[in-house]
């Protein structure tokens, strides 16, 4: 596992797609499946040319699904999002405010 916080210059482009990242940071740290890596949090500077974002190098996919929030897992395409309206939510989290200690598990 290692993390690191990457530089990129793009002259000329807009931005540059995060696929592409993956796939080069990949190839340069010699790892063969690029979807260990995730990369997150990119801000382009004022008057492009230059991102900045975070990236995090996985040993293996278990330990990425392990520690990876799930909304990260979601957009690598890793997890499936789950299908709930908002309101289904919030009635679950009032109906659960109602009740103490081991009755939650049964009212959901």
């Amino acid at each position: 596992f290692s993390q690191q916080i990457l530089d990129v210059l793009h002259p000329g482009r807009a931005n540059v797609p995060k696929s592409e990242l993956r796939e080069k940071l990949a190839k340069m740290y010699d790892i063969a499946d690029a979807t260990q890596v995730s990369l997150f949090g990119f801000r382009t500077a004022f008057g492009g040319g230059k991102s900045t974002g975070f990236g995090l190098i996985y040993d293996d996919l278990d330990a990425m699904k392990k520690f990876e929030p799930k909304h990260r897992l979601v957009r690598a395409g890793l997890k499936e999002a789950s299908q709930k309206s908002r309101k289904q939510i919030k009635e679950k989290k009032n109906r659960l405010k109602k009740v103490r200690g081991t009755k939650k598990s049964k009212t959901m």
